[in-house]
């Protein structure tokens, strides 16, 4: 008996759970889920079986002929939260009957002052790294990739979306109600059940759903984008080359396993720019700009499809595999449909992230390893681009080395040997050596994947147009200037790259300068603008200050308010009483996953 998983309490010798049924009443008025969760065992099991939770309240479990079963909920522990013990005898499925917290870490429950439109509430999700467990009992680990199936209550206004195929649309059943739920409530009137049945198999952080004020615009046959009404439009015209990726990603990697691509913008307060749920992307808006540059973002959730989703990493240890190999998919995408020149760009973004990142672990180097050790580390907490740019990084190598042809050879038996399962570094690292025989006489595998730091012969991105880009940010200080025929024919990557290559900390008149030519803190591209004033954040310009005050209640994207608030808490003393005014004023508009990382910014630079 051990655990799979360090952030699970799943143990080795349990059967997995295959298939969950779950029936859920989203009460708004409560902010809590009403549920319950049928788990179908992959083999029998008799004794105590583990699941994880998180401050659900457990109110029965029972077997398939509703016979009481006996449970214990135990103490919660601060990453992990609360093992739930299980007997069974002889049991291949149970039903666990519970209710979410108001709380609960995935979900976000949104009052109309906070959408688009301020017509209705709204409700997301998101259950990545170790999240699902908030909204339902389960082995919230990779390695149980599940079916299941939902059928959800909600007021009849409302649409809800989920990682799942839409089945259904009807009125309330009697029968259905779950025992959380009592049948009068699953019946009133002005409500509707809405089913949905997921029959290819996902990790658990993989479940996703939304439910509000939601329309839809087709794309392509087999692609949608899903907003509120307000912002279909800009959604529909911003993501009309959907299904252009789609095919270049099918050329690239193989058939698209997952049936439909569909986009989903959600509300402000979503906190990453994009989340990979299969059938069902989740965007943040501020991706939408009216030139199509966020669209790298969609090629990204696009990539995961065949990275990440069909061949997922093991445990958070093994994270790498999933963005490390999306990101280089995503510009292998990207390069495709507009060139190397533009991809070389994204290169060029990414190098300087990862560069930076090394600084920021630079006490915690375990950190910026490809395989990481998280006994014991919340995943959130050293959330960062290592995984995505150093694992992008060691397979451009792997590409350089073995040349592009013999490369995209591999990446195909790649796919479709493990398509469909989750794996570990090492599994990995065997069918590469299997593959390419000799390679560790080539590359030092164990300096990439075991040692901190960036390798010596890692590839640093070079193109006419970065260097160019790249030139101007560091003469800036000595009196280099933006010409005009750059800055008409600078496109917004070229914008972003270069200010993020300025210096941290500038002078107020350098900082004056800049926004006084480009207008940057009004830009309507967020990559830019926060870009700019996480400049004045670091410099205590104050007369950014407002920009910042309101950008950080405008948005919950954690890539946007991380550089933010850690500006203001390592700049002046009026700068660090702006976050934390800002911060008590905002952090109801942040998903919970985002309050947690603020607050620890907030402990970290505010002693």
């Amino acid at each position: 008996m051990a655990p799979l998983d360090p952030h699970s309490y799943t143990d080795s010798s349990h059967p997995l759970t295959k298939r969950v049924d779950l029936s859920l009443f989203l009460d708004f008025d409560s902010k809590t889920i009403l549920g319950s969760a049928t788990l179908h065992l992959s083999h029998v099991h008799t004794g105590e079986f583990y699941l994880d939770t998180r401050t659900l309240r457990i109110s029965s479990i029972v077997g398939p002929s509703d016979e009481p079963l006996q449970y214990t909920l135990d103490d919660a522990q601060p990453i992990k939260g609360s093992l739930l013990r299980v007997t069974l005898a002889k049991h291949t499925s149970f039903k666990v009957v519970y209710a979410t917290d108001p709380c609960a870490s995935a979900l976000q429950w949104l009052d109309p002052p906070q959408t688009a439109g301020k017509k209705l509430p709204y409700i997301l999700t998101q259950c990545q790294a170790i999240h699902a467990r908030s909204i339902f009992p389960c082995q919230d680990t990779p390695l149980a990739r599940i079916e299941y199936s939902a059928k959800v209550n909600v007021p009849k206004e409302m649409k809800v979306v989920m990682s799942a195929a839409h089945v259904g649309r009807s009125a309330p059943s009697s029968g259905e109600a779950n025992s959380a739920c009592e049948e009068s409530r699953w019946l009133m009137e002005g409500r509707i059940v809405e089913y949905f049945n997921m029959e290819q198999t996902i990790p658990p952080y993989l479940f996703a759903m939304a439910a509000g004020d939601i329309v839809h615009a087709e794309l392509s046959a087999r692609s949608r984008v899903y907003t509120e009404p307000c912002e279909l439009e800009g959604a529909a015209n911003e993501f009309a080359g959907t299904e252009a990726m789609m095919q270049q990603g099918e050329a690239l990697f193989g058939p698209y396993a997952w049936e439909r691509l569909d986009l989903l913008v959600l509300p402000p307060s979503f906190p990453y720019g994009g989340m990979e749920n299969p059938r069902m992307v989740f965007l943040t808006p501020t991706v939408i700009v009216g030139d199509k540059s966020g669209v790298q973002v969609v090629a990204h959730e696009l990539a995961h499809s065949w990275t990440g989703n069909l061949i997922t990493n093991a445990t958070n240890d093994d994270f790498w595999l999933n963005e490390g190999f999306t990101t280089y998919a995503e510009r292998r995408i990207v390069e495709a449909l507009e060139g190397e020149e533009r991809a070389c760009l994204h290169i060029g973004l990414g190098w300087t992230g990862l560069k930076e990142e090394m600084e920021r672990f630079k006490e915690r180097p375990e950190f910026t390893k490809l395989k990481t050790n998280q006994e014991g580390v919340d995943p959130d907490e050293i959330y960062s681009q290592v995984p995505y740019e150093k694992g992008f990084h060691f397979l451009w190598r792997l590409e350089a080395e073995f040349g592009r042809a013999a490369f995209d050879d591999f990446l195909k038996k790649y796919i479709s040997t493990f398509r469909f399962t989750s794996i570990t570094t090492e599994t990995f690292l065997q069918f590469l050596k299997d593959h390419f025989l000799g390679i560790e006489d080539k590359i030092d595998l164990d300096v990439w994947v075991y040692q901190p730091g960036i390798p010596a012969d890692a590839i640093e991105p070079k193109s006419t147009i970065l260097q160019r880009v790249l030139a101007l940010a560091e003469g800036f200080n000595s009196g280099q200037r933006i010409s005009e025929e750059d800055a008409v024919s600078w496109q917004a990557l070229e914008w972003q790259i270069y200010l993020e290559n300025l210096p941290k900390k500038l002078h107020a008149e350098r900082i004056s300068e800049l926004n006084e030519r480009f207008h940057f803190s009004e830009n309507h591209n967020w990559e830019i603008k926060v870009a700019f004033l996480t400049i004045a954040a670091f410099s205590g310009y104050e007369t950014c200050f407002p920009a910042i005050e309101s950008a950080l209640h405008s948005v919950g994207r954690m890539k946007y308010l991380r550089p933010l608030y850690s500006g203001l808490l390592q700049s002046s003393s009026d700068a660090k009483e702006l976050a934390r005014r800002v911060f008590a004023d905002a952090r109801h508009k942040y998903h919970p996953i985002a309050q947690s990382v603020v607050q620890g910014l907030l402990q970290k630079f505010d002693q």
